[in-house]
């Protein structure tokens, strides 16, 4: 069995498109690929609470609770492998990674991001493509590196700015497109063994 292990910190939507997705198009069947757990390094994540419902199994790790980023992710690691994971989503999971913790990972640790990268690394993303006068945003999924919102990119959407954009209209419809985009670049990877 392939297992998949979502990290997620938020509300959580791309997680539950991945989850719907595999669900929908058989991913166990198919692949003999599933979701065994969702993560979240925060209590009150609404994605969490939702993951909960729909029966997956669940864990919270707050990094506030560790005394450095590299203790926090030694401890996200042993929780992860519980899961003994083929794959490592991070989906809205706002905690830059050390590189230990990448290499542990590494080719199987796969990150959304909401620009086309390598544009627009890091936060605040629909923001600065406006004020840029970009035509265009967008969102990547790539494998994750110790770098950034690096990596190989593995597919991209691209969603037009359009005149009057504010950030949070075109993050909708940006979200809308990662809602696509994530799951149909993860059952690409899957079908290829």
């Amino acid at each position: 069995m392939k297992n998949i292990v979502i990290l997620i910190s938020g509300g959580g939507s791309n997680m539950r498109a991945l989850v719907e997705a595999a669900r929908r198009e058989g991913w166990e069947q198919r692949w003999g690929a599933r979701i065994s757990a969702v993560i979240s390094n925060r209590a009150d994540s609404a994605g969490l609470a939702w993951a909960r419902e729909q029966g997956l199994a669940t864990a919270v790790l707050s990094h506030r609770d560790f005394e450095s980023r590299e203790a926090f992710d030694a401890a996200l690691a042993q929780v992860i492998d519980g899961h003994q994971p083929s794959w490592v989503l991070l989906a809205g999971f706002m905690r830059i990674l050390t590189p230990g913790f990448v290499a542990r990972y590494e080719g199987r640790l796969i990150n959304i991001h909401p620009s086309l990268l390598p544009a627009f690394t890091g936060l605040d993303t629909h923001r600065r493509a406006i004020e840029a006068g970009c035509a265009v945003a967008g969102a990547t999924v790539h494998r994750v590196t110790a770098v950034l919102d690096h990596g190989q990119i593995l597919g991209q959407a691209v969603v037009p700015i359009v005149a009057g954009d504010t950030p949070e209209r075109l993050a909708a419809r940006v979200l809308s497109q990662e809602h696509r985009l994530y799951p149909s670049v993860v059952a690409r990877l899957l079908a290829q063994g």
